[in-house]
């Protein structure tokens, strides 16, 4: 296990060394001059010049990459072109909020979609299952900006049980705000959990050591639940692991749409204003997150099947 540990961690390396360079690249191939959005369309030619000497972008592109690897992989991102705060520091700032965002949404999605998923499986052909294909098309075909923005307007400025925008403060007050953004999240993750389980419990509970654990008399729900849901769990985990990855992408969306702090929102600003330095520091943040979601997925791929250990 410690060998399977070690040679996946040195396969992240060059994924990382990828994803910087592809950041790095992207930034320089971006329409418009960083010093003309930073400074304004009156500044003179000596004031931008100064500004792209102060921010390196003289330099060789070669020595801006080195530069620019070195800083990332130390978490120095630099200072906003736009205020002059520290990147690391409005990152540390609206980070937490995305995170609590895609987390609350994951823990809906699986506790509404593994259930139901379930439920459509035991109940296979019948009333439930129909109902779980149309709980899955309906979550597969509804974008969730959309979606946001219904439960916004009904829950929100017509019930008024939700706040319209901002993140909260304090663990109860933050709750409250980011019930209603996760569940918009938690609906699209659901149909596609909870269609994933009752595909992978079907399939398991058809072989032939759930027939012979039922002839011995083994109770139904110790059948589904210990020896059928629990051989499902390697498609669900990689399930799991997909979902966490688009629930990180959609905040982006849903942060607008419920006008509350996070990384996605911080984005979106950065790139409306062409500042390059929270831009490439946000991505970059993004991009380690997805690349330290992969490899903690596959590490829960052991505790799950032991048979990847010993290959």
């Amino acid at each position: 296990m410690t060998r399977y540990i070690v040679v996946r961690l040195l396969d992240a390396i060059p994924t990382v060394l990828l994803v910087l360079t592809l950041v790095f690249v992207a930034m320089r191939i971006l329409p418009g001059d960083p010093a003309v959005a930073a400074l304004g369309d009156f500044a003179t030619p000596e004031q931008r010049e100064a500004f792209r000497e102060q921010m390196g972008l003289n330099a060789p592109l070669w020595q801006q990459y080195l530069t620019f690897v070195a800083s990332s992989l130390t978490l120095d991102f630099g200072e906003s072109m736009m205020n002059g705060r520290d990147v690391l520091g409005l990152i540390s700032y609206n980070l937490p909020y995305t995170i609590e965002l895609t987390i609350a949404s994951v823990l809906l999605g699986v506790l509404i979609g593994v259930p139901f998923g379930v439920w459509a499986a035991t109940n296979a052909n019948s009333a439930p299952d129909s109902a779980m294909r149309g709980f899955s098309l309906i979550g597969y075909a509804v974008p969730d900006f959309y979606l946001g923005a219904l439960l916004l307007i009904v829950f929100s400025l017509n019930l008024g049980w939700f706040p319209i925008n901002g993140g909260g403060e304090g663990i109860l007050d933050r709750m409250h705000h980011v019930f209603l953004p996760a569940l918009t999240l938690a609906f699209i993750k659901a149909a596609f959990l909870g269609r994933l389980t009752r595909t992978a419990l079907l399939e398991v509970l058809g072989r032939d050591y759930i027939r012979t654990a039922r002839a011995k008399g083994a109770r139904e729900p110790r059948v589904i639940y210990r020896h059928g849901l629990r051989n499902a769990l390697l498609p669900l985990t990689t399930g799991l692991g997909l979902t966490t990855l688009t629930a990180l992408s959609g905040s982006v969306a849903i942060e607008l749409v419920f006008n509350r702090p996070g990384l996605g929102k911080l984005l979106i600003s950065a790139i409306a204003e062409r500042d390059y330095a929270v831009i490439q520091g946000g991505i970059v943040v993004f991009a380690l997150f997805v690349v330290a979601i992969n490899l903690t997925m596959d590490l829960v791929y052991v505790l799950v099947d032991p048979r990847i250990r010993v290959s």
